[in-house]
């Protein structure tokens, strides 16, 4: 369709539905757009920014009519910064939205029809949830210390000390280390020129502890004065961790991998259910742990254990679905690529006197495919918990040939999730549950857990 706008038109459109990065969509004599910060319901008066042969971005130029689904956001630079996409969406209507995502995804994609899905499982409080964040640490235009959070597709940072999605501490943190840094002149990081030295601010919080880490990301191996800022630091009621973490590579990833132990201990714990785990600055950990526990509860729901059963939990992390799994599970073998991750998983396996749980370092494609061909191993049941890119088809051919009784697939992204699940009920599996969890409220992503069966038991 040739595009019946061209950039700067203003025009008035019905915002129909909500897109994949919960952008509004709305059509324009039938030709599609998508403007942030709308909402479906909304009519607007929006101004066209970029067009393609059959759809085009525009940006909202005014509410001529406001979507009874919209409302005011709890924070001021919401529509501003990069993580909570939808909080202007009321929150009901952010789940119907995530479930359908899911939906649409395994319809769309997976090319199942009929899908079944139970409600998705969402917050009662979707506000201070996150146990891990991330803070940039630059300067404003006026040259004043700036720490806050990126903009949306920018890494021009927002100038804040309060998130409404993160633990409440944390601003009393940043208000005391944007104190300590301006009174000791500490130059913040500057990408342009890779110099400075502080680049992030990490903190994590256990949920079920209280406990905190603080760890300082730095372009260097010393940091200045850091006993008053231990001083300062430890005055905070849960302090447990302050570490350095040295990254002075020219790159755009938040952490190094080299961690300077500066007070207390280079961790902090929390538990899932009865379940405990010690964090350290590198670990991966599910950042909402409330969500964290009926996530995890349905995927030992839908693993069907009785206590006779080997699993391989694959992408295991620092082993926290594997160690909720071999409580039910005769043996749980797990696997991960970092290695400081699968130190972790030991250690908590030991720390929670779990002894039938095993780790493995290395990729799950290369890992599972070799122990199969070359040891013959077996599984009853098997876990997959990959990144956003999904499964690698050479992983998906193994647990194809391992033939498990049940695969749990747990997800954080419905497209890749829809493809995998195409590939092996085109074989052998057939769908049998589907449930989506908000694990990250007022952002576009969603969780999902997955039961196939084999078709012929």
């Amino acid at each position: 369709m040739q595009a019946s706008v061209k950039k700067n038109d203003q025009v008035e459109i019905a915002i129909e539905d909500i897109g994949s990065e919960g952008e509004g969509i709305g059509r324009y004599n039938g030709y599609t757009l998508f403007v942030k910060d709308t909402v479906m319901g909304d009519k607007a008066l929006v101004q066209v920014m970029k067009t393609g042969k059959t759809y085009g971005y525009a940006r909202l130029i005014k509410l001529i009519k406001p979507s009874t689904f919209r409302v005011e956001p709890r924070c001021q630079i919401a529509a501003r910064c990069g993580g909570c996409q939808l909080q202007h969406v009321e929150y009901q209507k952010q789940l119907e939205y995530k479930e359908n995502k899911v939906r649409n995804c395994l319809t769309r994609i997976g090319g199942f029809t009929d899908v079944v899905m139970e409600p998705i499982s969402g917050m009662d409080e979707p506000y201070y949830y996150r146990n891990k964040s991330q803070f940039p640490v630059g300067r404003n235009k006026d040259g004043s210390i700036a720490i806050g959070f990126y903009a949306g597709r920018t890494h021009a940072i927002i100038d804040t000390e309060h998130c409404y999605i993160g633990a409440e501490v944390n601003t009393e943190i940043l208000h005391y280390i944007r104190s300590f840094i301006e009174k000791y002149k500490i130059e913040p990081y500057s990408e342009e020129i890779h110099k400075g030295l502080l680049r992030h601010i990490l903190t994590r919080v256990g949920y079920s502890t209280g406990e905190i880490m603080v760890c300082l990301v730095i372009n260097g191996t010393e940091f200045p004065h850091k006993e008053e800022l231990i001083k300062g630091l430890i005055n905070i009621q849960g302090m447990k961790s302050i570490c350095l973490n040295v990254n002075k590579e020219k790159t755009n990833i938040i952490l190094g991998e080299k961690i300077i132990p500066l007070w207390g201990e280079p961790y902090i714990t929390d538990q899932i259910g009865t379940v405990s785990y010690r964090i350290s600055p590198l670990s991966f950990y599910q950042v909402n742990p409330i969500q964290t526990k009926k996530l995890y509860d349905i995927a030992l729901d839908y693993a069907d254990l009785h206590g006779d059963e080997v699993v391989w939990d694959l992408y295991c992390g620092i082993g926290t679905i594997s160690l909720f799994l071999a409580q039910k599970a005769k043996k749980v073998y797990g696997v991960e690529i970092i290695p400081q991750a699968i130190e972790d998983a030991r250690m908590n396996a030991q720390i929670n006197g779990i002894d039938n749980a095993e780790f493995f370092v290395g990729a799950a494609e290369e890992i599972l495919p070799r122990a199969y061909k070359e040891e013959k191993i077996y599984a009853d049941v098997i876990v997959v918990d990959p990144p956003r890119k999904g499964c690698e088809q050479s992983l998906l051919d193994t647990i194809l040939a391992m033939a498990p009784k049940r695969v749990v697939y747990v997800s954080c992204d419905p497209a890749t999730l829809a493809r995998d699940l195409k590939y092996l009920c085109e074989k052998d599996y057939e769908l049998v549950k589907v449930q989506a969890v908000d694990q990250f409220s007022h952002s576009v992503h969603v969780e999902t857990v997955i039961a196939l069966h084999r078709k012929d038991i």
